[in-house]
Formats: C-alpha cells, structure tokens, sequence
C-alpha cells in the first residue's frame, strides 16, 4: 500500500469519525432541551394580578397563572373571565412567543390598553405593565420562585 492510498483511508476513517461525533453532540443537546422542556411544563409562565375591578369580578388583588395563550372577555370559555360590561365576549388574547409576552386586541369594542395606550394590533407587553379590558386592569408579573 503506497502513501497516498493510505494517507485516503486515513481522511476517510476521520471525516466518519468526525460524522459521528457530530450526531453524538446532536443527540445530547436534543436531550437535554427535553428534559428542560419537560421540567418546566407544568410551570406557570407568569401571572396577571387584578389592580382594579370595579364590578368586583375578578376580584381586586386576585393572582391568575398565566399558560402560553391565554384569552381574556365575557364569554365563559375564555381563560380569565372578565364580568365587565366594557368588555367584549372574546376581547384579547396573551401569547408568550420566545421569551416575551404580546398582547392582541381581538377586535373589541371598547379597545383593550397597555399603559393607558390603545393596542391597535399586537403589541409587546413587560413584566409590571398594566393592562386594561374593558375597566379591569391587570399587572404583569413574574411567577414567584418554588410557585
């Protein structure tokens, strides 16, 4: 066997070489974003505590867990049922994309505010901001450590 040909079986041997330590880096990162999945799921992404009702319902002071998608209005088959006149049946929507929160005005009536300001579409929403459906306002706030 001359050099060249075994200087070829060499490159061959360590680009499969190579090939396979790439999968096995693959593997270990796929599972470790599983297991991290899977530890978190039942974890509350954040959490929307009621600032001012004057109807009473939700009431003041009253912390609600927020999932992924998390729709707000009258209609009872929203997640948090606001029994607010100003308040539409399907009135807004909070989405957790990535690592922020947005909110969405589902073509309300009254209009749903971030801020004192009108969403008019989506709107990026922070933890400590105020939301307001109908007369409700809410606050976005972490979910507090071990909860």
């Amino acid at each position: 066997m001359d050099a060249f040909t075994l200087s070829l079986w060499v490159l061959r041997l360590a680009f499969v070489g190579l090939l396979y330590l790439f999968f096995v880096f693959l593997a270990r990162a796929l599972w470790r974003d599983l297991r991290t999945t899977i530890t978190e799921t039942g974890r509350a992404l954040g959490r929307l505590i009621v600032v001012g009702s004057p109807g009473g319902v939700p009431p003041e002071g009253l912390s609600v867990p927020l999932d992924a998608v998390t729709s707000l209005g009258r209609d009872v088959n929203n997640s948090i049922v606001v029994e607010d006149d100003f308040a539409s049946a399907d009135h807004a929507v909070l989405t957790f994309r990535g690592r922020a929160w947005y909110v969405e005005d589902r073509g309300s009536t009254n209009g749903t505010y971030l801020n004192g300001q009108r969403v008019e579409n989506v709107a990026p929403m922070g933890f400590g901001d105020e939301l307001q459906v109908g007369r409700v306002r809410f606050r976005l706030e972490r979910v507090a450590p071990g909860a």
